[in-house]
């Protein structure tokens, strides 16, 4: 059972650093493949383990963060995500389901378009506002940015008061290839596929920059369909062309699922043939008494499904394979291939994760391989194809010695990972800075990956804590830097000065601690210097930190250089203090429980204010809970509240509370 546990915590730590790198960064590192497979893992689980159910679950949310350049915007309806169909059989179940509320029923299908949710706002007639998707509630205002797009209307053609619509901002295939064309030719890094060109032109604060890349526009949806008059999703689509919006023409009407099943089969193999990106189909109950009928579960609806195309293979041949060091001094072997075109996209590298993984596949330099991909950015070696092998094919061996930094490598008992053991190895510097200046660390903007390569290379800095000796001369010289890039980096490096002792644990990449754990290391210790002093009994003591997190941080404190790393911090001012809060402490000692969409606060921002009036933010309802905070749809945890009889508070009541 603790086995079970155990990975429960590892899958939702993958996929939420998935959901950041996909969302957030728009740099995907992993598969939509691999991604389905942990998500459909940790839902067996769950179900499996109700109780161990967590508000914070990628189960239980749309992944996604507002970036902090845009002014963020709370959509009226939530835009929710849709549960997957991977084959006939998940098809088949999806439609058992929905026959169980009504015998006759249409589908509609439309092909599900690679790019991203774009909600377009318009009052009399006019288009006052678009916005990204965010993460579900709350999304970024994009408004100037899609003035560009000539696939959405400014105005619309018949007047009405207010119009919510939603659909698919993305990159043809044609401009995507100008613009990496165009990249290319000016030294410029290119984009992996037209799904993240997309996401990039669209959150570009410049917005000439999204005008000159030629993005387009399906609309699929009206909020408040019904006040308008339409009835099911045929009038939407209708409705949408009338007003100006162009309407993806793809789409089918079917009366049973065994013609919706023969349909996807056949776009499956047709997907190619259109001048965008598609990765599957959506399947949506056409009437909408039917949808309001079925109704939604916490995260999707139930009338509507959405079928993933299988991933494509192709062969290819390992040419090399070469190692990549991280923060953590972990060796990850990557395997450089003969370049292929798969997806829609030309792959010349792919992950090998580890050594177990080589051999446990029996991959050697020069096999021909089976590539894996299904149009995401990196793609998995699935299996090598002995059966072509030359014999000139060479095993490959795990480095005695780093690559960047000659030192040794060794491998933990018990871990897969092999590991650079020298805390000064370039390669975990640039890493570790990196992670430094990251949004849940200490958040420094324009401290991107290259320009912290162009800060080494320069030699102006060794460390991160060298980042707070910078001056605006130091850096105007920086390839690509111009003054008021480094004005502005120069500020943000000068605020991160008091982000404070939680974000601070968690920027210096200790082993095990991520941000959860500095915020209770802060809450628990107040101070660096009594973080540094605590023993192993101390921190075993807290109930959120296991004996591993424990004996990292007694490690971790105990190196000389991480003692000179905080005196550099502290010599340039940095706080590494939790400070004390001039806030009441009427929630101390009390557990309180968030549940349903808030219209008042983000779900952290109310969070952070119980913690900040001395509460603590539960996950789970139980008798000792103080009181539950309730907003739209709240579900399962509202009810066991109302079973134990714990007291039930609105948004309202809980700021009239913290006001006194």
């Amino acid at each position: 059972m603790q086995d079970e546990f155990e990975r429960i915590a590892m899958l939702r730590k993958k996929l939420e650093e998935a959901n950041k790198q996909y969302y957030e960064l728009d740099q995907p590192r992993i598969t939509d493949a691999e991604y389905d497979a942990l998500m459909r893992e940790l839902l067996d689980l769950e179900a499996k383990h109700p109780d161990r159910v967590t508000p914070d679950s990628p189960t239980q949310r749309v992944g996604g963060a507002v970036a902090k350049e845009y002014t963020k915007v709370r959509h009226l309806e939530p835009l929710l995500s849709l549960d997957n169909a991977f084959d006939p059989g998940d098809l088949r179940e999806f439609d058992r389901r929905v026959s169980q509320v009504s015998a006759s029923v249409e589908y509609v299908v439309e092909l599900k378009i690679d790019g991203l949710t774009v909600a377009l706002t318009y009052e009399d007639g006019l288009m006052v506002r678009g916005a990204t998707r965010g993460d579900g509630s709350v999304g970024e205002d994009i408004t100037a940015n899609v003035k560009t797009m000539g696939s959405i209307p400014l105005r619309l053609n018949k007047t009405v008061p207010r119009l919510s619509v939603r659909g698919e901002g993305y990159m043809p295939k044609a401009s995507f290839a100008r613009l990496n064309q165009d990249r290319e030719e000016e030294g410029q890094s290119t984009f992996a596929n037209p799904r993240n060109a997309a996401a990039g032109s669209l959150r570009q604060l410049n917005s000439r920059i999204t005008a000159e890349r030629k993005l387009d526009y399906f609309a699929y949806q009206v909020l408040s369909a019904k006040e308008l008059g339409l009835h099911n999703q045929i009038d939407v689509l209708t409705y949408l062309k009338e007003q100006g919006f162009v309407v993806n023409p793809e789409y089918k009407v079917f009366s049973n699922i065994e013609e919706v099943i023969t349909y996807c089969e056949l776009m499956a193999a047709e997907r190619h043939r259109f001048p965008y990106d598609i990765d599957g189909l959506v399947i949506k109950v056409n009437e909408f008494d039917l949808q309001q009928e079925l109704g939604f579960t916490a995260k999707s609806p139930r009338w509507a499904i959405s079928y993933k195309f299988p991933a494509e293979q192709v062969e290819t041949v390992i040419e090399d394979i070469i190692i990549r060091v991280g923060r953590t001094g972990v060796l990850t072997p990557t395997a450089a291939l003969k370049a292929v075109s798969v997806a829609g996209s030309t792959v010349s590298r792919a992950t090998l994760h580890n050594l177990d993984n080589i051999r446990e596949k029996d991959i050697r330099i020069g096999d021909h391989v089976l590539l894996h991909k299904a149009g995401d950015v990196i793609p998995e070696v699935v299996r090598a194809l002995p059966e072509k092998r030359t014999g000139e094919e060479k095993l490959f061996k795990m480095p005695d010695l780093c690559p960047e930094c000659q030192s040794p490598v060794l491998r933990e008992e018990g871990e897969a990972a092999y590991r650079c053991q020298s805390i000064i190895c370039p390669a975990q510097q640039r890493e570790g800075i990196i992670h430094f200046v990251s949004r849940d660390a200490m958040s420094i903007d324009g401290l991107g990956p290259a320009v912290v390569q162009q800060l080494l290379e320069a030699g102006l800095i060794k460390d991160a804590a060298d980042l707070y000796s910078l001056t605006f001369d130091n850096l105007t010289p920086v390839e690509r830097m111009g003054k008021k890039s480094a004005e502005n980096l120069m500020k943000a490096i000068e605020d991160s000065k008091e982000r404070g002792l939680a974000p601070l644990i968690f920027a210096m990449g200790i082993r095990h601690t991520g941000v959860k754990a500095g915020k209770i290391l802060a809450q628990t210790f107040g101070s660096m210097e009594k973080l540094q002093e605590a023993t192993l009994e101390d921190l075993q003591a807290i109930p959120d930190i296991g004996p591993a997190m424990a004996e990292s941080l007694l490690q971790f404190f105990k190196l000389e250089s991480t003692a000179q790393f905080l005196t550099k911090l502290s010599e340039a001012g940095v706080n590494m203090t939790a400070g004390t809060s001039t806030k009441s402490q009427i929630f101390a000692g009390k557990s309180i429980v968030v549940t349903g969409s808030l219209e008042r606060w983000e779900r952290r921002e109310i969070e952070t204010l119980i913690e900040e009036y001395g509460g603590k933010a539960a996950s789970s309802v139980s008798k000792k809970t103080a009181f539950v905070i309730a907003g739209e749809k709240a579900g399962s945890k509202l009810v066991k509240a109302q079973g134990l009889g714990v007291p039930i508070l609105t948004e309202e009541e809980f700021e009239e509370m913290i006001k006194h």
